[in-house]
């Protein structure tokens, strides 16, 4: 995809990154590995729990390196790219396991070095390997990945997606100010700042709504408008979508050419840069996705979803690396689509969110016609905060998670403060995930799968008999572990 997202010119800078990377990994083998998810999905949590188990020896017993014994340590050390912020792991585990909070989420893209001396199971391997790999963790907003479609789009295919999704029956209501407001634009008239500020106001608190936990829709472009960090007020986001010309024209100096031009120039800004930079030199790819916040939001959450993942996985330069490809443009040949908090379903169900999960990748990798690349989906929990519990007696015990929820968090007329215990009954997912859908689609909201969604507080790390404290527990990292990056240690 990469020949229909950027330019011939943008095209040699990224063959020359690689071949500066590339030559780099012949000293030191490195892969470069992105983490991206949707809003509220758990990056900044994945990356804290992976580093943090690496350096600590954590329980991984499917992570075969580890498992194996062959890991010898691990070790942060100061990344590359000086120009990038680094990600504050430090910060993030003081505040999982000392504060027993959330860290703050994603805002921006960040990076980390993460270095793994092993001794690989190959005694041909162990004769020319340096039995080191460097992991340069990229972490990123999701809401960055869902911009690059726009560099294959014009304004006026921009905005004819836009202002079909913002009529749509899930988001018209939320759309409601800025529709009104766009209804009245004379496109052709005076370009009036004034009223492109007001205008890009109204747009940007419609998606700010759409991303609310009640509504949990995931297609949102342009990202930066709901991040804008140094950006804020520039031209470059103080746009909107309007309707079409009638007779497809504009002249210049009018409100449309004005729009367009600022189109333009977020894509050059802010997108490109993106691509180009970061996107385009990545090996591996891990998606995190909060499936359950919007199978609790009803159908047209899943809906959105789905067309997210599409939209996301069109962007991959997807398939196998030759070593020949690989000196000039990297493709990545695995991707992991990670269905996280499942700690707040019981075991049972973990298996049932993986295949209902699998069933919208699936479909989006059809729609995408995404090929090559090797693609998995997970249920998982990078720290896990809930314990298993039952309530009831013979047969009729009732399944529990047991956990501390954040304090405001209800559940009917209960209100929890933030430090009590208690068992929650998380709902049942149907076994066959052709079911679920059939559910989502009633008409009569009585007959959807509902679940009992409440945020946890961050569990109290256990201690051994020496008084060592043990690493952040989770649901399957170990498996996203050896998925992602295990050949790499074989």
């Amino acid at each position: 995809m990469a020949s229909s997202l950027t330019r011939i010119s943008d095209e040699a800078l990224i063959t020359l990154d690689n071949l500066v990377d590339r030559a780099g990994s012949l000293v030191q083998p490195t892969m470069r590995f992105g983490v991206t998810g949707l809003s509220r999905a758990g990056k900044t949590v994945f990356i804290t729990a992976l580093v943090h188990n690496l350096l600590h020896g954590g329980r991984l017993p499917l992570f075969k390196a580890q498992s194996d014994g062959r890991i010898a340590k691990a070790y942060l050390e100061p990344q590359p790219d000086d120009g990038v912020p680094r990600f504050q792991y430090e910060d993030h585990v003081a505040a999982l396991i000392d504060d027993r909070i959330w860290p703050q989420s994603t805002r921006a893209i960040s990076e980390l070095r993460l270095t793994i001396e092993y001794e690989s199971a190959s005694a041909w391997n162990r004769m020319f390997s340096s039995g080191k790999l460097t992991l340069d963790i990229v972490d990123y907003p999701g809401e960055w990945l869902l911009d690059l479609p726009l560099l294959q789009q014009d304004f006026r295919t921009f905005s004819e997606k836009a202002l079909e999704l913002a009529r749509s029956p899930a988001r018209s209501d939320l759309a409601e100010q800025w529709l009104d407001g766009a209804a009245q634009l004379d496109p052709i008239g005076p370009a009036d700042e004034t009223k492109a500020r007001e205008m890009a106001a109204l747009f940007s608190d419609y998606l700010r709504a759409c991303r609310s936990d009640d509504k949990a829709l995931s297609t949102l472009p342009p990202g930066r408008f709901l991040m804008p960090g140094d950006l804020e007020g520039s031209p470059a986001l103080t746009f909107c979508p309007i309707p079409d010309l009638p007779d497809g024209s504009a002249p210049d100096g009018s409100l449309w050419a004005m729009m367009e031009r600022r189109f333009e120039s977020y894509k050059s800004l802010v997108v490109k840069p993106f691509f180009r930079e970061h996107f385009a030199r990545l090996d591996r790819q891990i998606i995190l996705i909060d499936a359950m916040q919007a199978m609790n939001a009803g159908p047209e959450a899943v809906q959105d979803l789905e067309r997210a993942l599409v939209d996301i996985l069109s962007c991959f330069r997807s398939g196998r690396n030759s070593l020949l490809t690989s000196l000039f443009s990297r493709r990545i040949d695995r991707v992991l689509v990670g269905a996280t908090k499942a700690d707040h379903l019981h075991h049972e169900s973990h298996d049932r969110l993986e295949a209902i999960v699998g069933r919208l990748v699936e479909r989006a990798t059809q729609r995408a016609g995404m090929a090559g690349a090797e693609i998995d989906v997970l249920a998982l929990a990078a720290v896990r905060a809930t314990r298993e519990g039952k309530t009831g007696q013979g047969k009729n015990k009732l399944p529990l998670i047991v956990g501390t929820p954040l304090k405001g968090e209800k559940i009917d007329n209960e209100t929890f403060d933030g430090m009590a215990k208690t068992g929650i009954f998380p709902g049942d997912l149907p076994e066959n995930a052709d079911l679920f859908f059939e559910q989502l689609g009633s008409n009569k909201p009585e007959d959807r799968p509902h679940l009992n969604f409440v945020r946890f507080r961050p569990p109290t790390l256990e201690k051994t008999a020496e008084g060592v404290t043990l690493s952040l527990p989770h649901i399957r990292l170990d498996r996203a572990f050896e998925f992602l990056f295990g050949d790499w240690l074989a």
